[in-house]
């Protein structure tokens, strides 16, 4: 018969998909670890992994024992909380993922009003330019720009946002004047690394007739950071031009996007109290917080 703390352990090995990563997030030795999931085998009587040279992976029978041993953790979980938390209150951690533009701009001040109302709860935010593997736990809800084609998960919009060309007033006032889109071709472009684009809602610069980007990140923060300090117009948030004065929008009536963000979470989850509740104010204080950054611009 298989206790808790093995499973808990099969769980870590069946996310990171190796001894060593799972050791390191349960803060024991890998030996350990690989000690744990045999004795979990012998228990069950069953063969839960194969090791390859790119880890390990689930057989058939571990496949059929995460989504028990997940129920398993969703329930003690949700009984640990409502025994420490305050009533009415959320507590423990929860792990969010985001891209960096809403990471950065949008989902700190969020995150701490949640925060300041519930005392006892712990978020992290994990700012990271790719798609995040909920099945594999890499976060408890992830926000994405688009919605997911595969995978068992729940998607909600939560709302639109807006994006326009903007550069500063010191690289406009040192440069040819930008009266059509026709003048753009004589600027630099600040924009994304286009084979780390990882979500096609993020190619932005097809759409306003850009044909080279000299100066390219992947990270949305060091993009505006360039067009802050002078050095070429960009497609902006418009969520992030609430913090930026020296930057003005160009071409606002001719160039405008709209994208939209969506809150991702494994289906799993539904069955969570603590985790639907922090989703249903995550939202609602997204929608708030874009609306209000947007009305400044």
């Amino acid at each position: 018969m298989a206790d808790w703390d093995d499973l808990r352990i099969f769980l870590a090995v069946a996310r990171s998909e190796s001894l060593s990563r799972a050791g390191r997030v349960l803060k024991i030795d890998p030996a350990t670890v690989g000690r744990r999931v045999a004795r979990l085998e012998e228990a069950l009587g069953a063969r839960l992994f194969t090791k390859s040279p790119q880890g390990y992976a689930l057989t058939d029978e571990g496949t059929r024992l995460l989504a028990h041993a997940t129920r398993a953790e969703q329930a003690m979980t949700g009984a640990m909380e409502e025994l420490r938390g305050a009533p009415g209150q959320l507590s423990g951690q929860i792990r969010i993922g985001a891209p960096d533009g809403c990471a950065t701009f949008v989902l700190p001040q969020v995150v701490a009003q949640i925060c300041d109302e519930n005392p006892g709860l712990e978020v992290q935010i994990v700012a990271l330019p790719r798609v995040f593997n909920l099945s594999k736990r890499e976060a408890d809800m992830a926000i994405a720009v688009s919605r997911p084609e595969a995978g068992r998960l729940t998607v909600q919009k939560i709302t639109d946002y807006h994006l326009h060309l903007a550069a500063s007033r010191d690289y406009l006032a040192r440069h040819a004047p930008i009266a059509t889109p026709a003048d753009l071709r004589q600027h630099r472009f600040v924009g994304y690394i286009a084979d780390m684009i990882f979500d096609k809602e993020l190619d932005y610069l097809g759409e306003v007739g850009a044909e080279t980007v000299p100066l390219a990140s992947n990270s949305v923060t060091v993009q505006l950071n360039w067009v802050r300090g002078g050095a070429g117009v960009a497609v902006v948030h418009d969520f992030a031009l609430a913090g930026a004065p020296e930057l003005v929008k160009v071409l606002p009536g001719d160039v405008a996007l709209k994208r939209a963000f969506y809150l991702i979470r494994h289906a799993d989850d539904r069955r969570v109290e603590r985790l639907n509740r922090f989703a249903d104010l995550l939202a609602q204080g997204l929608r708030r917080e874009v609306a209000r950054l947007e009305s400044v611009t």
